[in-house]
């Protein structure tokens, strides 16, 4: 095999290609309303890929996904300037290269965030029709699929049905189907360890001409996290997810575009307490590190 060379600065991503495979580093960085922060979270990065690995492994017979290996030992085959191979222990996921859909694919079965937002402006939710009177927070009627684009630069936009079937074709109903049901079927796992998955985000590639799911599944960065005890309809369940730095952020006087404000230590410590949470929670490991 060749050696890895340098190919991708993501905001919170390393990547590395060699062959047909690609290295993935998921490092301690973390990004709000697309801003990424100078204070990075320790262990951020062992929890996405620790949970990734674990949600693709678990949901396999739904749909491939891009795993090879995940690199749990020290990490002597990236270059020096990838890091430590101590630090890249666990950070390091090995997958195969895809040719990747151009859209967002996200499940909502929960009325939270920007279609809660526009909800309350419309009665709909994404485009879709919904009932009248719903609440924050309030479960949907049935798991919906509202895809948005992948911008490169800015916010990604929500788009309809007929617009991602533009961008990537009839394939959009089986990345639709699929979506769905691995959301329900996530969901279904997460209610008996205590958590709601009030929605998500997957991102979808070709593989040798297959659907494969790529990128990573139900983290603190893709999805949002409430203990089943926490929530109620109406009210803003805590959350096992990012939303609790962004509900920091909301405090501040900061109008989302960088320079990004500095992340006080307590708030540190406390999103990476709540990652390594949701970590332990839904796969019922204890966080190695």
């Amino acid at each position: 095999m060749t050696e890895p060379k340098h190919v991708l600065t993501g905001k919170v991503r390393e990547i590395y290609e060699a062959d047909d495979t690609l290295y993935v580093v998921a490092t301690d960085r973390i990004s709000a309303f697309d801003v990424v922060f100078a204070e990075p979270i320790p262990d951020r990065g062992r929890v996405l890929t620790l949970m990734s690995a674990f949600w693709m492994e678990m949901l396999a017979d739904i749909v491939p996904n891009h795993l090879v290996e995940v690199g749990l030992e020290p990490i002597h085959s990236l270059p020096a300037e990838a890091g430590d191979p101590d630090w890249l222990a666990g950070r390091t996921t090995r997958v195969r290269k895809a040719t990747m859909y151009p859209i967002e694919c996200i499940v909502r079965g929960y009325l939270y965030g920007s279609a809660w937002r526009e909800y309350q402006t419309t009665g709909r939710a994404t485009g879709l029709e919904l009932p009248a009177g719903m609440r924050l927070a309030e479960r949907l009627p049935e798991p919906t699929f509202t895809p948005s684009t992948k911008a490169l630069r800015g916010h990604d936009e929500n788009i309809d049905l007929a617009t991602a079937r533009g961008l990537v074709g009839d394939v959009v109903d089986e990345i639709a189907a699929i979506s769905i049901r691995l959301y329900e079927t996530a969901a279904a796992y997460a209610v008996e360890r205590g958590v709601i998955i009030a929605d998500t985000k997957f991102e979808f590639g070709a593989v040798d001409g297959r659907l494969t799911l790529c990128d990573e599944a139900f983290t603190p960065d893709s999805s949002r996290f409430w203990y089943t005890s926490d929530w109620e309809p109406g009210t803003d369940p805590p959350a096992l997810d990012k939303q609790f730095l962004r509900r920091f952020l909301d405090t501040l006087d900061w109008d989302k575009t960088p320079p990004p404000p500095a992340l006080p230590a307590e708030v540190v410590t406390a999103t990476r307490a709540r990652y390594i949470e949701a970590y332990e929670e839904l796969t019922a490991h204890r966080f190695p590190w």
